[in-house]
């Protein structure tokens, strides 16, 4: 797995069914037994601050139109997560660095 890898995921709560997610951890940190994981969704809103919409491609495995939510991170074991199923493009990964600035206050 590493940094821009669509995988599988099951977060516990409210966001609890089985969605893909984005890994936004450095390749850096592969060692430990939890990744960092940005949730998608499907569900479409106009929040382009903290949503990075992303298209299906056969390149990131996508079936529909969703969005990485800058808004919803999560620690998530390793060893849950499922296989990965696609990837982030290079222009992707840099609008979502971009937006991960934007929502931990680098930026400010």
């Amino acid at each position: 797995m590493k940094r821009g890898d669509i995988v599988t995921v099951s977060a516990p709560g409210d966001y609890g069914k089985p969605r893909p997610a984005v890994v936004i951890q450095s390749d850096r940190l592969a060692g430990g037994d939890s990744v960092l994981v940005a949730l998608l969704t499907s569900t479409l809103t106009d929040t382009p601050f903290y949503r990075l919409q992303v298209d299906p491609e056969d390149s990131n495995g996508l079936r529909l139109p969703s969005q990485v939510m800058i808004d919803k991170i999560l620690a998530y074991p390793r060893g849950k997560c499922g296989p990965v199923i696609g990837r982030l493009s290079e222009g992707q990964l840099t609008a979502l660095g971009n937006l991960l600035s934007l929502m931990i206050g680098l930026a400010d």
